[in-house]
C-alpha cells in the first residue's frame, strides 16, 4: 500500500467536485419536477404510513449486498496474485461505491478510478487493479441479465407488457445489452491489437501536449493489463465461487425494492421486483451522480404501467427503495472513502 494520503478534494480533484455539485444541484431540480408531476401529497402521506422494519431490513440488505460483492471481488484479486485482508478490502469497496454514486457518469464509467482507489489502498498495480475491477463487473452482469430474464419470463407469462411502452423500451435495452456487452468483451479480447491502436492513437497527440503520457507507458500498461486478465482467466474454479457471491450481491441488492414495497403495502410481487429492479438500473447511465432522478422516474413509470399502484404509491415506493439502496449506500461508503483516504 502507498504512504500517500490526502483529503478527498484531493483524491476526486475539484473539477470532479465542481461537477458532482453541478450533477447533484440538477438532479435535485429534476427530482422537484418528478415529484410535482406525481403528486407529492399522496406519496409524502405513504411514507408518514410506512413500516419503519421493512425499511430497516432494506438497508441492511444493501449493506450485506455490497459485502457479498466485496468478497467477490477478493476472490478475483486473489487470483490475480493480490491477497488483501476481507475486513480491510470490504471498506476500500464501500469507498469504491461511494465514488461510483456521487460522480457523474460514475455507473458508467467508474471503474478506471476504483482501480486508482484499489492500487492506492493495496499493493497491486494500476493494471492489476484496473484488470481485477473489469472482471469482477463482468461477472457482476451474469445474474444482472440472469435476473432481468426471470422477471421478464414473468411479465410474458403474465400478460404484463401489454401496451406498456416504458417497460418493452427497458426490456429491448436489457435485451441489447446482453447481446451486446459480451460482443463488446470478445471482440476486445480477441482483437487486442486494435484496442491497442486505438488506444495509442489517442495517447499519441496527448504525448506531444504533456510529458506525464507517453505512447510506450501506455503500450506497456496495455500489455500487462491483458497479462493481468489472462492471469484471472485461468482459474475458472476461482471465478465461479466469485460468481456465486456475485448472484448473491444481487439478489441483496434488488431485495431493498421487495422490502420497500412491503412498507407500504403496495401489490407488486418479487418476480416484478427482479425486471424493475435491472431494468431501472439501465436509467443509472444518465449523466447525473448514481442517475439522481433519472432511476426515481423509471421506477415510478415502471411500476404505474406494470402493477396496480397509483402514481403516490409508486414515488413512494422509488423513494423508500432509493433511501435504502443509493443513499444509504453513500452514507456507508462516505465513512469508508474518509476512512480509506487518512488511512496509511
Amino acid at each position: 500500500m502507498t504512504d500517500s494520503t490526502g483529503s478527498l478534494a484531493d483524491v476526486f480533484g475539484r473539477q470532479t467536485l465542481v461537477k458532482m455539485g453541478a450533477g447533484f444541484l440538477i438532479a435535485f431540480a429534476l427530482l422537484a419536477i418528478l415529484a410535482n408531476a406525481v403528486g407529492w401529497r399522496e406519496a409524502l402521506g405513504e411514507l408518514r404510513q410506512a413500516n419503519p422494519l421493512f425499511v430497516a431490513l432494506g438497508c441492511l440488505s444493501t449493506a450485506l449486498g455490497l459485502m457479498a460483492w466485496g468478497k467477490a471481488w477478493q476472490v478475483v484479486l486473489r487470483v490475480g496474485d493480490i491477497d488483501a485482508p476481507y475486513r480491510k478490502l470490504v471498506v476500500t469497496y464501500f469507498a469504491a461505491t461511494f465514488a461510483n454514486y456521487v460522480t457523474p457518469l460514475g455507473q458508467a464509467g467508474g471503474e478506471p478510478f476504483i482501480a486508482y482507489v484499489l492500487s492506492r489502498d493495496t499493493e497491486a498495480n494500476y493494471e492489476q487493479s484496473l484488470a481485477s475491477v473489469v472482471t469482477a463487473d463482468l461477472l457482476n452482469l451474469l445474474p444482472f441479465f440472469n435476473f432481468a430474464a426471470v422477471g421478464t419470463a414473468y411479465l410474458v407469462l403474465s400478460s404484463g407488457f401489454g401496451g406498456s411502452g416504458t417497460a418493452n423500451g427497458l426490456a429491448v435495452a436489457l435485451g441489447a445489452m446482453a447481446v451486446g456487452v459480451p460482443a463488446a468483451v470478445w471482440a476486445g479480447w480477441h482483437w487486442r491489437a486494435g484496442v491497442e491502436s486505438i488506444v495509442l492513437a489517442i495517447v499519441r497527440p496527448l504525448s506531444n501536449v504533456t510529458a506525464r503520457v507517453t505512447v510506450d507507458g501506455a503500450r506497456n500498461r496495455i500489455q500487462r493489463f491483458y497479462e493481468s486478465v489472462e492471469r484471472i482467466a485461468a482459474e475458472p474454479r476461482q471465478l465461479l465461487v466469485a460468481l456465486a457471491f456475485s448472484y448473491v450481491g444481487w439478489f441483496l441488492f434488488a431485495l431493498p425494492m421487495w422490502f420497500a414495497v412491503q412498507a407500504v403495502d403496495a401489490p407488486v410481487g418479487l418476480l416484478m421486483v427482479l425486471f424493475i429492479v435491472p431494468a431501472s438500473t439501465i436509467a443509472g447511465l444518465v449523466p447525473t451522480p448514481g442517475g439522481l432522478a433519472a432511476v426515481e422516474g423509471a421506477l415510478v413509470g415502471l411500476l404505474v404501467s406494470l402493477t396496480a399502484t397509483t402514481n403516490g404509491t409508486a414515488a413512494a415506493v422509488a423513494t423508500l427503495y432509493r433511501l435504502e439502496s443509493y443513499v444509504f449506500a453513500i452514507v456507508l461508503g462516505g465513512i469508508a472513502a474518509v476512512w480509506v483516504t487518512y488511512r496509511t
